[in-house]
């Protein structure tokens, strides 16, 4: 890498010139970037807003799930078959399954050479168990903080490695040349948030011949979030740069804690906590699921199943099921405007109209669950602490005793399932920019628990592999590189000084009021519960919002320049994220996956419900079941969308000598195998 002092508009700014940018210090990222350095191309760098920030540093549940081909056990297993598992969960491509399943194992055992500590028994065989949407004992986990025990080895890798590490960088734009196919990626212009107060806003050039973008989710974009806090989403940047996403429509939504943004998947709801509600100053306590369920034997069971099947799934809300419990919270905190705890102090209440817990009155399953856990206890907390004791103490770390205090909640949104589309080598439209982890969405519309880590360490390595074997070159010259990105590094510039100096007879708008508007737009309608009614004017209101926004921020000083451009960088994700909704529905789309559509025409969850609830479940004939939905703006700045015929799994030829052959010559990934 090579850095040096430019001149652009009569100001001083750095450039670093390299062969490889990765943007992003989540466990995708940093896998990129150790598997670049691997493979020999060193001239790579990272650079991050924080690090120890984002997902992958933050998060976890009771026992945070790693997806792989099964390696252990009597029932058979194939990358082949955990390929159609993941093809079959809808609107997933069958080559990007295929290559999922085939590097998982590769993924994997890398994980564990790094010493990640997944369990393995005394013959040396690491056991698995069954996750939702898992038909074999595919999952395997090193405990409640499987991704951040990733992070921290991969972490140490990179350091070993002296692999050069941006801290504190936020990354407001990519940059790029050409148009049409022959449009590339030749870097990026980040903020130096210690520099902000200098003569140069703290603007840095990145001059790179690849960029491997591993920014996550859009998490900044919601109101109700598990995601952490430090993780917000760069999905704007590459909108901008001309990236098209697919799959935006679907995502995951799942109970968690507010004031410690935790999953309460698992133990936590199979130890059958309480449930109630109060109104916003802590009065009036109501135990709100006693109105719609029947009996506490269904109502307990549907908590303890929330545990298995935590995600919120419009197919497990009939006939009482777990996600009715999800819907009945939606209904106290949104609409009702009510705060919603979970008690494990105390057993669920009849509240005068059912019968009180006992466990007897379980389901056989969940009655069994407990009996061999040997958590047939007398209260919530209880059960927790003797099938889950650090579920506990993550909590106590943070603050909270669940011993002594109810833990407030919400249905959050958890994963963006969709996200910038890459070929089979995660490579995007835009050449040499790669989306990975996350940020790369190829995920449909139902998948295993954990294969998304097992998506973002296959998708890294194998961007990683393409830029080792064809993209290795060197970057050009400083000035050359500046000849082509001066006009988008000016735009930015110029931005800036608009916003930190606004006209003053024109109405303004700050950074904050953006981003709260955003967020309870779409997690009021865009989130798990979907209205036709409303969506056609929240997408006006949206791209109303990014125009004032582009034209009317304000700000005081250089220091508020990271928010502005964050606020302008989800206003502009949200907005097509709604366009991308509103072309589903246009195209008859039903309730499927994680979200419900309410429909006139269909069904109430449940008698106890009025009509205002019913809804239809997608059908395989439908044409949105068929298809994946493309979303991007073209050079004019328009919203383009485009639907792809689902792709199935291509028939792989599995002769060796064939192989062998095109190994040989280079040609096994070369561009004409990649749709």
């Amino acid at each position: 890498m090579k850095t040096e002092i430019v001149v652009l508009g009569g100001v001083r700014l750095r450039v670093h010139s390299l062969n490889t940018l990765v943007i992003g210090s989540g466990a995708a990222g940093l896998n990129a970037a150790s598997a670049l350095h691997g493979l020999g191309r060193p001239d790579v760098a990272v650079v991050t807003e924080r690090l120890g920030g984002g997902t992958s540093a933050n998060a976890g549940s009771d026992k945070q799930t790693y997806y792989k081909v099964s390696l252990a056990g009597e029932r058979p297993d194939s990358p082949l078959e955990m390929a159609r598992d993941l093809w079959n969960g809808g609107s997933m491509h069958g080559d990007i399954a295929l290559c999922e399943a085939q590097g998982s194992l590769p993924a994997f055992f890398r994980l564990v050479a790094l010493g990640v500590p997944f369990p393995q028994d005394g013959f040396g065989a690491f056991v698995g168990y069954k996750t939702d949407h898992d038909p074999r004992q595919r999952a395997t986990s090193a405990g409640p903080l499987t991704s951040q025990l990733m992070v921290a080895s991969l972490l140490r890798d990179l350091r070993e490695r002296k692999v050069a590490i941006f801290d504190r960088h936020q990354v407001i734009g990519l940059l790029t040349d050409g148009t049409g196919g022959d449009r590339k990626v030749i870097g990026a212009v980040a903020l130096d948030l210690d520099r902000l107060a200098a003569k140069a806003r703290g603007f840095v050039l990145f001059n790179a011949v690849n960029v491997v973008l591993a920014t996550g989710g859009p998490a900044g974009i919601f109101l109700d979030s598990v995601y952490p806090e430090s993780q917000a989403g760069s999905h704007g940047l590459a909108f901008e740069a001309g990236a098209v996403a697919h799959n935006l429509t679907e995502g995951q939504y799942g109970l968690a804690s507010t004031k410690f943004r935790w999953n309460l998947s698992g133990t936590y709801q199979q130890a059958v906590p309480r449930y109630f509600s109060t109104d916003r100053r802590g009065r009036d306590e109501r135990e709100f699921l006693t109105e719609i369920f029947p009996d506490m034997g269904r109502l307990a069971t549907a908590i303890f199943l929330k545990g298995y099947e935590w995600p919120f799934d419009v197919r497990k809300i009939a006939g009482y099921g777990s996600s009715l419990v999800d819907l009945l919270v939606y209904r106290e905190t949104i609409l009702r405007r009510r705060r919603v705890f979970l008690d494990y102090r105390r057993n669920p209440g009849g509240a005068g109209r059912l019968a009180d817990f006992e466990l007897r009155l379980l389901g056989r399953e969940a009655y069994a669950y407990l009996e061999r856990s040997g958590a047939l206890l007398p209260s919530p907390i209880d059960r927790l602490g003797k099938m889950n004791p650090p579920a506990i103490e993550l909590y106590w770390a943070h603050g909270i005793d669940l011993a002594a205090e109810p833990l407030e909640i919400a249905v959050c949104a958890q994963h963006q399932n969709g996200g910038f589309k890459g070929d089979i080598w995660w490579e995007s439209n835009v050449r040499r920019l790669f989306p990975v982890g996350e940020a790369n969405g190829s995920h449909g519309v139902y998948r295993p628990g954990g294969s998304a880590l097992n998506a973002g360490q296959v998708g890294s390595h194998r961007a990683a592999l393409r830029i080792a074997r064809h993209y290795g070159q060197k970057p050009p010259d400083a000035r050359e590189f500046l000849e082509a990105a001066k006009a988008q590094v000016m735009a930015r510039w110029d931005a800036a000084g608009r916003w930190m100096s606004p006209p003053g007879r024109r109405k303004t708008i700050a950074p904050e009021k953006g981003l709260a508007e955003i967020r309870e737009r779409m997690s009021t309608h865009a989130a798990h519960i979907r209205d036709p009614r409303t969506v056609e004017g929240e997408v006006e209101k949206a791209w109303r919002l990014w125009r004032r926004l582009s034209a009317d921020l304000s700000i005081r000083g250089s220091a508020a320049l990271p928010d502005a451009f964050r606020a302008l960088d989800l206003a502009l994700t949200h907005a097509l994220t709604l366009e991308a909704l509103e072309e589903y529905l246009a195209r008859g789309g039903r309730s499927r996956g994680s979200f419900l559509v309410l429909d006139p025409a269909g069904e109430p969850p449940c008698p106890e419900l009025g009509g205002e609830w019913k809804f239809s479940l997608a059908r395989a004939e439908d044409f949105v079941q068929g298809h994946i939905l493309e979303v991007g703006l073209d050079e004019e700045g328009r919203t383009r969308k485009n639907w792809i015929p689902v792709r199935p799994i291509p028939a792989a030829d599995g002769w060796f000598e064939t192989v062998w052959e095109k190994f040989r010559e280079g040609r096994v990934d070369g561009r004409e195998e990649i749709p």
